[in-house]
C-alpha cells in the first residue's frame, strides 16, 4: 500500500502535479519505504514534460512529524554500513525534491518536525498555516540533522541554524517566516488558494524559462562571485534569449500581446 498520494491536475497551460504525505495515523512520519516513495515520485514527475509545477502537501493534521518511531527502533540494531544506506535513501530524497526541473511548493497545513522540516527546506517555495510549528528535535535524540542540513542552512540562514539545530527549541510559523523559512503564512480556510496563487504565476511563465531559472538558482546560490561564474550566467541568457521560447515571450512583450505560453 503507497504512503503517499499521488496525482496529476491537466490545466489549459500544462499539468501541475500533487504529491501528498498520506500516513495521517502517524503524524504523516515517513519511513523506508515512504522515502523510496517520495524519491521515485519526484524523478518521475520530474521528468514529464506536461508537469510544469508540483505541490507537496499532506493529509491529516500534521505536515511531517519526520522519521517514523518503528523505523527508527529498526536503525538503533544497525551496523554502520546500513545506517551509510539509510542515510543515502534520505540525502536521495532530498536531492530528488530539489533537483526536481520544476517549481516545487510546500503546502504546509501542520507542524514540521525533524527531518519534516527537511522536506519543506528542499522545496523551492513553502506556504504555511497560522497554526504550524517547527522543530529541528534530533539533538535531544542524540542524533544530528545531518542530511537535511544543507537545505534546511540554505533556508532559514546560518545564523539561525546555530541556534534551532542546537537547542531542538519549538518555533512558530511567525518565526518561520521572519527568517524566510516559510515564504506566507495563511489561516488554513486560504491555504489552497494561497497555493493557487504561486501555481497561477508558475503556469503564467515560460514552461522552458521556468526550469532554466531554477537550474540557475542552484548554481548561482552560496557560489562566489568571480570569472567562470560571471562567465556562466553570461551563458545562461545567451542561450534562453535565442531559444524559440525566449524569442516568441520578448516579441509578444514588445507586440503588447499575450504570448502563447500564458494565458
Amino acid at each position: 500500500m503507497s504512503t503517499l498520494d499521488i496525482r496529476k491536475q491537466d490545466t489549459a497551460h500544462g499539468a501541475v502535479g500533487h504529491i501528498w504525505l498520506n500516513r495521517p495515523e502517524l503524524r504523516n512520519a515517513f519511513n523506508d519505504a515512504t522515502i523510496r516513495e517520495i524519491t521515485e515520485a519526484f524523478q518521475s514527475m520530474g521528468s514529464d514534460p506536461d508537469v510544469r509545477v508540483i505541490v507537496m502537501g499532506a493529509h491529516g493534521k500534521a505536515f511531517s512529524a519526520g522519521g517514523d518511531l518503528n523505523w527508527m527502533r529498526a536503525m538503533a540494531d544497525y551496523s554502520w554500513d546500513e545506517n551509510h544506506a539509510d542515510a543515502t535513501g534520505l540525502a536521495d530524497m532530498l536531492w530528488a525534491i530539489a533537483s526536481c526541473p520544476v517549481p516545487v511548493i510546500a503546502r504546509v497545513q501542520g507542524d514540521c518536525y525533524g527531518g519534516g522540516v527537511g522536506l519543506v527546506a528542499a522545496c523551492d517555495m513553502a506556504v504555511a498555516v497560522d497554526s504550524a510549528h517547527f522543530s529541528l528535535s534530533e539533538v535531544k535524540l542524540g542524533l544530528i540533522p545531518a542530511t537535511i542540513s544543507p537545505y534546511v542552512i540554505r533556508a532559514m540562514g546560518a545564523r539561525q541554524s546555530h541556534r534551532y539545530f542546537l537547542t531542538a527549541e519549538v518555533f512558530d510559523v511567525a518565526e518561520a517566516h521572519r527568517m524566510g523559512f516559510v515564504h506566507e503564512v495563511t489561516a488554513l480556510d486560504q491555504l489552497d488558494s494561497r497555493v493557487d496563487t504561486l501555481v497561477q504565476a508558475l503556469l503564467q511563465a515560460g514552461p522552458d524559462a521556468v526550469r532554466a531559472c531554477k537550474n540557475l538558482l542552484h548554481t548561482v546560490a552560496s557560489k562566489d562571485i568571480d570569472v567562470p561564474l560571471i562567465q556562466h550566467t553570461v551563458e545562461q541568457i545567451a542561450t534562453i534569449r535565442a531559444s524559440t521560447e525566449g524569442r516568441a515571450g520578448v516579441k509578444a512583450f514588445l507586440e503588447k500581446r499575450t504570448p502563447d505560453y500564458r494565458v
